[in-house]
C-alpha cells in the first residue's frame, strides 16, 4: 500500500510516520509513505494557499489551485482504486468498518484541511470523499490523517506481531474489547480475575466474551443496540 498525505505542515507528519507501528510497517515493506507540501504547488513568491471567502465571513479558505495540483501530482504515483480523501468535519464519520474498507485498497491520498476549510470545488474536481473524525473541529487535518493512516496500516497483513490483535480490537467484532490485565496479579487491592489463571482456554474465551458484552452495554449502548452485540449474545 502507498499512502500520500498532503499538508501545509509536513515536518510533524513525517515525524509521526517515523515512529512505532507505522515505522515498523514501512520497514517490513507493507506500506510506503509520501508527504507532500501543498505550498510547493502554490504560485507567486509568497506561495499563497488561502484567501478570503467570497461573500464575506471570518477566516480564510484553502484555494483550489494548489490543493488540486498537489493531489493530481500525488495520484500519478498511485494505482487505480486508490481514493482521494479530504479530512473535514463535514465528512462521513470514520469508523472501523471504513478502516477495513480502506485497508483493501492499493493506497490512498489524504488531503489535510486548514483554516476555514476547502474551497468546495476541490471536492468536486477531485471527486474526493470527505472523512470526519467526529463532531468537533480541529485546527487542521493532520491529526485526523494520521489517525486514518494508523487505523488502516495496522490492519494490513503482516504488520502486527499477532494477526489476532486486529481481529479482536474494539469495534472489529461490533463490540468494545473486554478488560485486559498484566502483572502484578494484585494492584492496590484489585485482583486479576481468577479464571485467567485457570489454563482452561474455553472458560477464558467465554469470560472474555461476556466481559466484552457487559462493557459494550454499559459504555456504548449505541453499539449494543445496533443488534450485532445482542445477536451474538443470543447465539
Amino acid at each position: 500500500m502507498k499512502i500520500s498525505i498532503l499538508t501545509l505542515f509536513p515536518a510533524p507528519v513525517r515525524a509521526y510516520l517515523g515512529e512505532s507501528i507505522l515505522k515498523i510497517a514501512a520497514e517490513k515493506g507493507k506500506v510506503g509513505y509520501e508527504v507532500i507540501d501543498i505550498r510547493d504547488f502554490a504560485e507567486g513568491k509568497h506561495r499563497q494557499v488561502d484567501d478570503r471567502p467570497f461573500g464575506g465571513g471570518p477566516g480564510m479558505v484553502l484555494m483550489p489551485g494548489p490543493v488540486v495540483a498537489a493531489a493530481e501530482k500525488a495520484r500519478e504515483g498511485h494505482e487505480a482504486g486508490a481514493p482521494t480523501l479530504l479530512l473535514s468535519p463535514q465528512g462521513e464519520r470514520f469508523d472501523q468498518d471504513l478502516a477495513e474498507e480502506l485497508a483493501q485498497r492499493p493506497g490512498m491520498v489524504l488531503v489535510c484541511g486548514r483554516y476555514e476549510g476547502f474551497d468546495d470545488r476541490i471536492r468536486d474536481v477531485l471527486d474526493a470523499r470527505e472523512i470526519s473524525m467526529g463532531d468537533y473541529v480541529l485546527a487542521g487535518g493532520e491529526i485526523p490523517a494520521l489517525a486514518v493512516t494508523e487505523a488502516v496500516v495496522r490492519l494490513l497483513p503482516g504488520v502486527l506481531g499477532h494477526e489476532e490483535s486486529a481481529r479482536e480490537d474494539s469495534f472489529s467484532l461490533g463490540m468494545l474489547e473486554g478488560p485486559q490485565y498484566t502483572r502484578p496479579r494484585v494492584f492496590r487491592g484489585r485482583e486479576v480475575p481468577e479464571v485467567l489463571f485457570s489454563g482452561n482456554h474455553a472458560a477464558i474465551a467465554e469470560w472474555r466474551r461476556r466481559a466484552a458484552e457487559e462493557r459494550t452495554r454499559e459504555r456504548r449502548r449505541d453499539l449494543w443496540e445496533r443488534g450485532e452485540g445482542a445477536a451474538r449474545a443470543e447465539d
